[in-house]
C-alpha cells in the first residue's frame, strides 16, 4: 500500500488501517474538516473503478487540523468552491493539462490566499495526480484536496477545436460533488458554499464575500462571455430573478455561465441526484443540467448589488507561441514552467 502525503504529522499506523486490500493511495488532504467527529480520507485505487473511504477518529487526528473550512473546486483545470460565513470554511478544486496550467493555477492560488476559511478541491483530468500539481498545491500553503479522474478520449477536445457538444470538465466537477457527499453527511450542520471556479478567470475578492450568505443558489453577472461585455440575470424591482440578459439561447432553464453562481453545501448534500450531465446535453446546458435539480428560477438569490456589479471576468489566458521549441539548445525540457 502506498501512503500519499496527507499531512506531515501523519501517524505511520494509519497506513495499515485500510487493511490488506489492493494497492490504494490516499487522496491528498490538508486543512481541517472533521465531519461527524471524524476525519474522512477518500481512498483511490489505481483505476477509477473503485473508491472507498477511511474514517479516522477525531481524537487521533493531527493537532494542526482546523475545524473551520471553505471549499473551492477547479477541475482539469476547473474550479469548484464552497463558501460559508466567516466562522466557517470554503473548498476549492482544479484540474488541467496545458502549457499555461502552472501559471494559471499560481494566479488563482494567489487570489485564494486572500480568502478566509477556504479549502481548494483541485481535480486533475489525468490517470494519476501529477507531481507538478502536487508540488504546487503544497507550496501554496492553502488547505486543499487533490483528486483526479481522466476524461475519456472520445470526449476530449481535438487540437484547437471547441466542440460545444463536448462537456468539458464534467467528470471532474462530478467527482468533486461526489467527494463532498462522501465526506459530509446530509444532516451535517456545518455550513458551506460550493463554487465552480475556472482557473483562467479573474476574481474580485468581493465576490467571495458576496457568496457567503447564499441560502440555496446565488447568482451574479460574468464579464466577457457569450460575445457580450457581460451576461447577467435579469432582476426585477422586488429583487427576484425573472430571466437572463444573454444573446446565446436565452431560453435555457438557467442561461448562466459556470462562474456566475454558487450553491449552498447543504443543498448539494440533500439533493444527491444532482450532477452535471455528461451525455444528452447540448452545449451551454451544463449549468442548467445541475441547477434544475437544485432550484427553480424563483429560488435564485441575486448578489453583486442586484446583479449590477461585475466581480468575475472570463479573461482566459493567451495561448503561448512556442514555434521555436524545435530548435536545439534554447530551453531545457526538464525546467518546469
Amino acid at each position: 500500500m502506498l501512503l500519499g502525503h496527507v499531512l506531515p504529522s501523519l501517524h505511520p499506523r494509519w497506513d495499515a488501517a485500510a487493511g490488506p486490500r489492493e494497492r490504494l493511495e490516499f487522496v491528498e488532504c490538508t486543512g481541517g474538516f472533521l465531519p461527524d467527529g471524524c476525519l474522512r480520507f477518500l481512498l483511490e485505487a489505481p483505476t477509477a473503478s473503485h473508491r472507498s473511504a477511511l474514517l479516522v477518529p477525531a481524537a487521533e487526528a493531527p493537532p494542526n487540523l482546523l475545524l473551520q473550512w471553505m471549499m473551492v473546486v477547479t477541475p482539469g483545470v476547473i474550479s469548484l468552491q464552497a463558501w460559508t460565513p466567516r466562522n466557517t470554511a470554503c473548498r476549492t478544486g482544479t484540474l488541467w493539462s496545458r502549457p499555461v496550467q502552472k501559471a494559471e493555477l499560481t494566479r488563482l492560488a494567489n487570489t485564494l490566499l486572500h480568502v478566509p476559511n477556504l479549502h481548494w478541491i483541485l481535480v486533475e483530468d489525468s490517470q494519476r495526480r501529477t507531481p507538478l500539481i502536487t508540488r504546487l498545491l503544497r507550496d501554496t500553503g492553502l488547505n486543499y484536496t487533490h483528486l483526479n479522474v481522466e476524461t475519456p478520449r472520445n470526449y476530449k477536445l481535438r487540437g484547437d477545436m471547441r466542440d460545444p457538444r463536448i462537456p468539458r470538465g464534467t467528470m471532474q466537477r462530478n467527482l468533486a460533488l461526489r467527494w463532498l457527499r462522501e465526506t459530509f453527511n446530509k444532516n451535517n450542520s456545518q455550513p458551506g458554499i460550493v463554487y465552480f471556479a475556472d482557473d483562467d478567470n479573474t476574481y474580485s475578492l468581493e465576490l467571495f464575500e458576496e457568496m457567503r450568505s447564499t441560502r440555496k443558489v446565488s447568482v451574479w453577472p460574468v464579464a466577457f462571455v457569450g460575445g457580450l461585455r457581460y451576461e447577467s440575470p435579469k432582476v426585477n424591482a422586488a429583487g427576484k430573478v425573472y430571466g437572463w440578459k444573454t444573446v446565446f439561447d436565452p431560453h435555457r432553464p438557467f442561461a448562466i455561465d459556470m462562474a456566475g453562481f454558487a450553491v449552498n453545501l447543504r443543498l448539494i448534500l440533500q439533493r444527491s441526484q444532482a450532477y452535471f450531465k455528461l451525455r444528452g446535453v447540448k452545449g451551454g446546458y451544463q449549468e442548467s443540467s445541475l441547477l434544475r435539480e437544485l432550484v427553480t428560477l424563483n429560488d435564485l438569490e441575486p448578489k453583486a448589488a442586484n446583479c449590477t456589479k461585475i466581480l468575475v471576468w472570463h479573461t482566459r489566458t493567451e495561448k503561448p507561441v512556442l514555434v521555436n521549441e524545435g530548435k536545439k539548445g534554447f530551453t531545457d525540457p526538464n525546467v518546469e514552467i
